[in-house]
C-alpha cells in the first residue's frame, strides 16, 4: 500500500506526535482525508465518538493511554483498535519501585513529622511480592527487582509462567497470594471482573505489615474498606497514584493517615509519555504500511 493518510487530533497535540506519523512513512491529512486517527486526548470520548460518527471511513484509531476506560463505549469491529499498552511501563515500574521503598522504609511518615520520631521500616530485600497483572508494567518491574532478590508471585487471568517470576496464579487464587507478602502491586487492567478486586476480604488476606501499591486504577480498590483497614491497622500501609474517587477530594480521609502516600497519577507524566508515545506510533504507522500486526492491540471482546 502507499503512504497511509493519518490524522493527528486534537490539534493541540505535541508536534512530536505529527513529526512520528511522517516518520513512520505516514501522510498527515485533515481527518475527513484520513484512513487512520491518532486520538491524543484521553479525556474526550464524547468529541472521539462524534469523529467517528462523522467519518465512517476511518480504519485504524490508535488511542493514547493504555487504560481505555473512557472509550470502551466506542469500541466496534468495523475499524482496527491500539492503545498505549506497554508504551509506559517503564517510568511507571520505576514509579512503582519509589512508592514501595518510600512507603516500606517510612520516607512518607519521616518526610511529615516535626520532630525525631520511632524507627520503622521493612526490608524489600529479600521480601515477598506479590503483583497483579501479568503485562507489561509486571514484566519492567521484575526486572527492577531482581537486584533485590525478592520472592515474586504473579496474579493474572492466565497463569502462564513470566520469566523470573517465581510463582504465577490465577486470580481463584488471589486471597493465597496475598498471604504474608510484604508488598502487594496493582498493575492489571480494569475490567468488570477486576473492580474492586482488592476489598475487605483481600485486604484481611494481607499481613498486617503489607504495603499495598496502586499504579493501575482506583476502581481496583473499594476505597471505603481501604480507609477501614487503615484506620484498624490491619495493612502496613498503601502508595497510590491512582484512586477512587480521582482527584481525591481535599477533606477525604486518606490525606490524613501517615502511612498512605497519594500521588497525582504521575505514574507518567505528560513530558514523560509524549515521547514513550511518538515510538508507538512511528512503529504502529510502519507496520500499518506494511499491512503487519499492530503493537497494543485493543481486545474488543474484553474491553483491553
Amino acid at each position: 500500500m502507499g503512504r497511509p493518510r493519518i490524522a493527528v487530533l486534537p490539534d493541540s497535540s505535541a508536534q512530536v506526535l505529527r513529526d512520528a506519523v511522517e516518520d513512520g512513512g505516514g501522510e498527515l491529512v485533515d481527518v475527513a482525508d484520513a484512513e487512520a486517527l491518532m486520538w491524543a486526548d484521553a479525556t474526550a470520548p464524547e468529541r472521539l465518538r462524534a469523529l467517528l460518527d462523522a467519518h465512517p471511513g476511518l480504519r485504524w484509531v490508535q488511542l493514547p493511554f493504555a487504560g481505555i476506560e473512557p472509550f470502551v463505549d466506542l469500541l466496534d469491529d468495523r475499524r482496527t483498535w491500539t492503545c498505549g499498552k506497554g508504551v509506559y511501563a517503564e517510568p511507571v515500574a520505576e514509579h512503582v519501585l519509589a512508592l514501595a521503598l518510600g512507603g516500606m522504609r517510612g520516607i512518607g511518615r519521616y518526610a511529615r513529622a516535626t520532630t525525631w520520631s520511632a524507627p520503622y521500616g521493612h526490608n524489600l530485600l529479600g521480601g515477598r511480592v506479590t503483583i497483579l497483572g501479568g503485562g507489561a508494567i509486571t514484566t519492567s518491574l521484575v526486572r527492577l527487582l531482581d537486584p533485590f532478590g525478592a520472592e515474586l508471585t504473579v496474579v493474572r487471568r492466565r497463569p502462564d509462567p513470566i520469566p523470573g517470576v517465581d510463582e504465577v496464579v490465577g486470580m481463584d487464587r488471589l486471597h493465597q497470594a496475598l498471604a504474608g507478602r510484604d508488598l502487594v502491586v496493582l498493575a492489571l487492567a480494569l475490567t468488570p471482573e477486576t473492580r474492586g478486586v482488592i476489598d475487605a476480604a483481600a485486604l484481611d488476606a494481607m499481613a498486617d505489615h503489607a504495603w499495598l501499591v496502586n499504579v493501575a486504577r482506583g476502581g481496583h480498590v473499594v476505597t471505603d474498606d481501604l480507609v477501614t483497614a487503615l484506620r484498624e491497622g490491619r495493612i502496613g500501609g498503601a502508595a497510590l497514584d491512582v484512586t477512587d474517587p480521582e482527584p481525591l477530594p481535599v477533606d477525604h480521609p486518606l490525606w490524613a493517615f501517615d502511612n498512605v502516600i497519594v500521588t497525582p497519577h504521575v505514574g507518567n507524566t505528560p513530558e514523560m509519555g509524549r515521547a514513550l508515545l511518538a515510538v508507538r506510533i512511528r512503529e504502529n504507522v510502519r507496520r500499518y504500511a506494511e499491512d503487519r500486526e499492530l503493537l497494543g492491540p485493543v481486545y474488543v471482546d474484553l474491553g483491553y
